[in-house]
């Protein structure tokens, strides 16, 4: 891995790679987007966005300039080539593990979830994986594909099992998914009911957290592929950050998921940029 600092990070984040408790990377991939493309273009406007943004959370009463991240970039992935896109992201994650540090990722759309997911589960094999989203992902397949951002929990589930994925905030999905996650999966509809409860149970664990930006309602953040109505609200979204900020041991996060340029105002992006931040500091331990 090239450690050289990347000159254009996102909010400052310019901690050598060496000393770095969390390694920053976008993944700038949305070839399997099934509505509206463009998440590819996210990590590129989030470093942007963030320059209007504090370090400092007055939130979590935390602040970016006393913790140790170090923004690489984005990878460089093989358009039209998903498998090799999904390995490019694996390895590059792998790595980061092995070298003692944890992944945070800037989707791209929430296939690029299932890569990561597996690198961290290849250290710590008994994950669990918390998802915040409005769309179950639990397809085995998607028009005909067993690769897609509609599949990805599904994928993550090969390796994990029952009882290791926790999903919150869905309202969105193939009825046949919300059967199979009775049986496989802990999905709550709708909201984030007992998260404290999941929260306190994984207090310990090894834990992996991915959003997808679409949790929140579209009047919120219009700048997605799939927006989904019935979302929650920004400040519902802090609540979750403050709730997950109790885990002790959050190996691996994402953000994926906004498409940047359906919203023109950029208030999507500016969402986008603080749950990161906030995601950054509730990481980094």
């Amino acid at each position: 891995m090239d450690k050289a600092k990347n000159v254009h990070t996102f909010l400052g984040l310019d901690s050598d790679y060496e000393e770095a408790k969390i390694v920053v990377f976008g993944a700038p991939f949305d070839g399997t987007t099934s509505f509206r493309p463009g998440t590819r273009f996210a990590s590129s406007v989030m470093r942007n966005e963030s320059y209007g943004l504090e370090m400092y959370s007055p939130y979590l009463d935390k602040d970016l300039k006393d913790t140790k991240i170090c923004d690489v970039g984005d990878l460089v992935l093989p358009i039209g080539n998903t498998e090799k896109s999904m390995e490019v992201i694996k390895e590059f994650a792998k790595e980061i593990v092995e070298d003692g540090k944890i992944p945070m990722m800037i989707g791209g759309d929430h296939l690029v979830s299932y890569p990561a997911i597996e690198a961290v589960y290849e250290k710590h094999k008994d994950i669990y994986v918390l998802h915040f989203d409005a769309h179950t992902d639990l397809r085995d397949t998607f028009f005909g594909e067993k690769l897609s951002h509609a599949n990805v929990l599904r994928r993550t589930w090969d390796f994990l099992g029952d009882g290791r994925i926790y999903q919150f905030g869905i309202r969105s999905g193939d009825r046949e998914e919300f059967l199979w996650a009775e049986e496989h999966t802990h999905l709550t509809k709708f909201n984030y009911d007992g998260l404290d409860e999941v929260v306190e149970k994984l207090k310990e664990k090894a834990v992996y957290v991915t959003i997808d930006i679409d949790i929140l309602d579209p009047s919120v953040v219009p700048g997605t592929g799939t927006p989904e109505p019935g979302g929650i609200s920004f400040k519902e979204m802090l609540d979750i950050l403050s709730k997950i900020n109790k885990l002790n041991n959050i190996v691996g996060a994402d953000l994926v998921e906004l498409a940047p340029h359906y919203d023109p105002t950029g208030v999507s992006s500016a969402v986008a940029c603080k749950i990161f931040r906030e995601l950054a500091l509730v990481v980094h331990k």
